[in-house]
């Protein structure tokens, strides 16, 4: 549905993006995500075709957002962080005039009623923008980026500035837009985008640092694997054992949590739980808890923002 191919993108003397390469299949919903200055918003801009790139192309549904702009942008509905709304205007009147902006050949009533009963403030339509709450005006935002219903939306911060319950309310609405839309979301969010999307893009520095599904990105099927250990017996006599163990890669002594028992946790490059098993159950000595670490997004985030990027793009490598 939509190809990043080898986008190129220099201000001057920055270089925004540097050979940046993704793909989105019809019904994902990506997470793109990367700390300020990374790229973010000038990659998104490129898709939109809002900017030109130095070099490369982008895709959407088939077609060249430069050699065709016009048939592209039909197909993508864009939310900016700062919703583009007209704020003495009813919320009924301003999805019209964008109805009309956008040429939707659809039944404008009926559309427009449709989608606001799809984003929840069909309540509101006859009432002005700037009294709304900034969770509806949010919502409006997002209605004016379903009209002519794009088969792609992309929605930059879709949640700042909401509050708890706003912010559920519109993860659950992404959520369930993914089901009919190919979706982009970009956020500082790190829940925000474990919970929502399928798929993750990590960008820093103008280049894709790690790509890949979410649940690959966040639990102990990458490359690196890590168990928690509370091992009952002499600490340095289990720590040799440990580090004895055929795919044992590393053994972190984390102090002793009870009278003669010690934790520890133990990276390795494959699935080492047996093998730990016999080794232990050779000696005297007791497993009191064995149990696999989920690596979070967070951690592979930071892992990749303070330069460990290439260990991190290793891991997903087979996704």
């Amino acid at each position: 549905m939509i190809k990043v191919k080898n986008l190129s993108k220099s201000y001057v003397k920055n270089k925004a993006l540097d050979d940046v390469s993704f793909s989105l299949s019809e019904g994902e919903i990506l997470g793109f995500l990367g700390p300020n200055g990374a790229g973010k918003s000038t990659t998104m801009n490129i898709i939109t075709g809002y900017i030109s790139s130095d070099s490369g192309t982008v895709e959407i549904d088939g077609i060249d957002i430069l050699e065709d702009p016009s048939a592209a942008k039909k197909k993508i509905g864009y939310l900016p962080e700062q919703p583009p709304l007209y704020n003495d205007m009813t919320v009924q009147k301003y999805l019209e005039f964008m109805f009309k902006l956008k040429k939707v050949k659809l039944p404008m009533k009926e559309h427009i009623d449709k989608i606001c009963e799809t984003v929840k403030i069909s309540s509101v339509q006859e009432r002005i923008i700037k009294n709304l709450s900034k969770g509806y005006r949010q919502r409006v935002g997002l209605a004016q980026a379903l009209l002519g219903d794009p088969p792609v939306l992309i929605l930059d911060e879709p949640t700042v500035g909401l509050d708890p319950e706003q912010i559920i309310e519109i993860r659950k609405l992404i959520r369930d837009l993914g089901k009919k839309h190919t979706v982009i979301l970009s956020s500082h969010v790190l829940s925000e985008v474990q919970a929502v999307c399928d798929k993750i893009v990590i960008i820093n520095n103008g280049k894709i640092s790690a790509e890949g599904m979410t649940s690959d990105m966040t639990h102990t099927g990458s490359s690196t694997q890590r168990l928690e250990l509370i091992v009952e017996g002499r600490r340095q006599n289990i720590i040799s054992i440990l580090t004895k163990v055929d795919g044992v890669t590393d053994v972190t002594d984390q102090g002793e949590c009870e009278k003669g028992c010690y934790e520890f946790a133990v990276d390795s490059s494959r699935d080492v739980r047996r093998l730990i098993f016999r080794a232990i159950a050779k000696t005297d000595y007791s497993i009191l808890s064995m149990k696999p670490v989920e690596v979070s997004l967070e951690d592979t985030y930071l892992s990749i923002i303070s330069g460990k990027a290439e260990e991190v793009k290793n891991n997903v490598s087979d996704i």
